[in-house]
């Protein structure tokens, strides 16, 4: 019996890789194009299009990239502060907010979520929110003016108060027999049990501010206070003039490369953080299956 439930465990197991392997290669291939043709010669790149090994070897597009390296160094570190930052103290802010609105014993939970659900369909608009932010909160040209527009996210929120209410009442009654407060209880038995839905929203949290522009086309004009996307996009802005200005003064630039390696220097910090936090979206299929009564 054991025997024969290994082999069709095997079997599922073993189905399962062949269907999921050219999945996995449709989504790698791209990717790995993109690294082989920041490190292709640009005349070769345009000759030869794009292909899985470089036709030439060449660092000529990180070089003209890192020819200042210091503005690279200082957006790097704009983009890793707001991230890091600003992802900390979202998971504070919307797990504090998504807890009391899972508890059935907190009187005004369906308020509460109706106003956060409320945010979801109607907002201020651009105008109002940039006076806000600009005469009233000061905030033009301040690095925080990245992290707090992003702090709260409504549709996160609700996510980590579905998983909050599918946790064991029992666990928090017995808690509170044994004198615990409400943020006692949120400390050391809510957030511990729920670190997957913690890491897959941080995770989120993380892309959208890593991967955001918009908030520094809109307040902020020093260069030292750029993130990375901004200074990518006004990288490439410029090489855009320069390109076409090489028509006319025939002076080359490596162009194509350019565009991937600034793709590669965007991305990476966001693979390898994507490699530490995966594993808990493997917990997180096994926890959501044991919900309590």
């Amino acid at each position: 019996m054991k025997l024969g439930y290994r082999n069709q465990k095997r079997g599922r197991a073993a189905i399962i890789i062949i269907v999921l392997l050219p999945v996995c290669v449709a989504c790698l291939v791209p990717l790995w194009i993109i690294i082989a043709a920041s490190f292709t010669d640009n005349a070769r790149l345009s000759a030869d299009g794009y292909r899985l090994l470089p036709s030439k070897l060449s660092l000529e597009a990180y070089r003209y990239l890192l020819v200042k390296p210091n503005l690279i160094l200082t957006a790097y570190k704009v983009s890793l502060f707001t991230t890091v930052v600003g992802t900390v103290l979202a998971l504070f802010a919307m797990s504090t907010l998504a807890y009391p609105m899972s508890r059935r014993s907190f009187r005004f939970r369906n308020v509460l979520s109706f106003f956060v659900f409320f945010t979801m369909l109607f907002n201020g608009g651009l105008v109002p929110t940039y006076i806000l932010i600009t005469r009233y909160l000061h905030l033009k040209n301040n690095i925080f003016v990245l992290i707090l527009p992003l702090l709260v996210n409504p549709f996160y929120v609700l996510l980590l108060r579905t998983y909050f209410r599918g946790l064991p009442d029992d666990l928090f009654d017995a808690a509170k027999l044994d004198g615990a407060g409400e943020f006692r209880v949120f400390a050391q038995i809510a957030v511990p049990l729920s670190t997957p839905a913690l890491a897959t929203v941080g995770l989120l949290c993380m892309l959208d501010l890593w991967n955001n522009m918009y908030l520094a086309l809109l307040y902020i004009d020093e260069k030292t206070l750029y993130p990375l996307q901004y200074l990518l996009y006004t990288l490439i802005d410029s090489m855009n003039m320069i390109q076409e200005g090489a028509t006319y003064t025939g002076t080359a630039t490596p162009y194509l490369s350019v565009r991937m390696a600034m793709a590669v220097l965007a991305i990476a910090p966001v693979l390898l953080s994507f490699l530490f936090i995966q594993r808990y979206f493997v917990r997180g299929i096994t926890l959501g299956g044991l919900k309590g009564d």
